[in-house]
């Protein structure tokens, strides 16, 4: 049984993005998990990327990141990641959880919006 009170409507999501360099991505996680409390996880790891910019081929090393967040937060998540990211163009990808297990859903659920316990 579900610790949270869960609204048949919300569940998980992924916000998806990519970093030029590590210390940029991990001072923004930390702002969106503790200060802001928007996300309650990110999975990250160093990837190469190709793609156009400025009419210019690149090969480049990045970060990719897994922002883990509830529905209801996504769209907040997603402007604070646009609003303070070091690129100018950020990619900011939403993929929904489609199914979750209810532990982790209520995992998330508390470190985004319970201030008094977190897991």
């Amino acid at each position: 049984m579900s610790m949270v009170d869960k609204d048949p409507l919300q569940n998980g999501v992924i916000l998806i993005s990519t970093f030029s360099d590590e210390k940029s991505l991990i001072d923004l996680s930390n702002s969106l998990i503790l200060e802001k409390r928007v996300c309650a996880c990110v999975n990250y790891t160093a990837i190469k990327s190709i793609y156009m910019w400025n009419s210019k081929l690149h090969h480049e090393r990045e970060f990719l990141a897994f922002f883990k967040t509830t529905s209801d937060l996504a769209e907040k998540l997603k402007t604070e990641i646009e609003d303070n990211h070091p690129y100018d163009v950020p990619e900011a990808v939403i993929i929904k959880m489609s199914d979750v297990s209810s532990e982790y859903f209520d995992w998330m659920y508390k470190n985004t919006h319970d201030m008094t316990e977190i897991s």
